[in-house]
């Protein structure tokens, strides 16, 4: 239902968006089962001429189970969601599969700064790629995610991904992320970062793997310093 309106494009997208619709709909039918009550009420005890109102102290049980009983029923479906939060807070928070390639994700007022392993899938060599505003991944494969800031509290949150991360300055705090779907989605922060917060957006572009091949070649500086086939051509004359 929700991927009507923003896609699913992770996989663990679809586990979140069955524990927000589960929680809708408990806390959509107690809210519903309140009002009907409470109109009912008021139609029921209404003023009367020459019918005294009724003083209610609540102590009797008969009085106390229009409390007691949604308390305990609210209690039972509490822990209901709990299971199902803590289990979705396990497999996307506490759990890091095995990363295929790590991205860092660096951000700052009021722009992203992304680093993207080049071809020997390493970061913090020659060949890694830094671009703004603009994160490459490739469909199918699991990244870890490093998260940075230069100076304040930021968020990071990719909605297609169902994926929301606060940054907290001085710390490296990591993640995982497995895209599903190929496409250009937005990225935000989240988190009130200052007076230009609202125009701190940026894309995340998802490839094929010959998309992304294509794209990483083209972009590593280490590729872009060796000599193009013309140039060899024209070194040996």
């Amino acid at each position: 239902m929700i991927d009507q309106y923003v896609p699913n494009a992770s996989s663990f997208a679809g586990q979140i968006d069955e524990l927000i619709l589960l929680i809708t709909a408990i806390v959509g039918f107690w809210w519903l089962l309140a009002e009907g009550v409470f109109f009912w009420l008021i139609i029921k005890f209404n003023a009367q001429e020459g019918v005294k109102a009724q003083y209610v102290s609540g102590e009797n049980a008969k009085e106390k189970r229009w409390v007691s009983m949604p308390h305990y029923a609210t209690l039972v479906f509490d822990v209901i969601i709990m299971i199902f939060a803590v289990k979705a807070w396990q497999e996307v928070k506490q759990t890091m599969p095995q990363a295929d390639s790590t991205v860092r994700v660096i951000a700052q007022q009021w722009a992203w700064t992304f680093v993207h392993p080049g071809p020997d899938n390493l970061l913090d060599t020659p060949d890694d790629i830094r671009l703004v505003d603009e994160l490459h991944v490739e469909k199918g494969k699991t990244y870890h995610f490093e998260l940075q800031s230069r100076d304040v509290l930021h968020s990071f949150s990719v909605p297609v991904f169902r994926l929301k991360q606060d940054i907290v300055p001085g710390r490296t705090i990591r993640g995982w992320f497995k895209p599903t779907m190929t496409g250009g989605f937005d990225i935000q922060c989240t988190e009130i970062c200052g007076i230009g917060h609202g125009f701190m957006p940026a894309r995340i572009l998802v490839h094929t793997p010959e998309e992304f091949q294509n794209w990483q070649q083209a972009k590593s500086p280490a590729q872009a310093a060796l000599p193009t086939p013309a140039e060899q051509m024209g070194g040996m004359k």
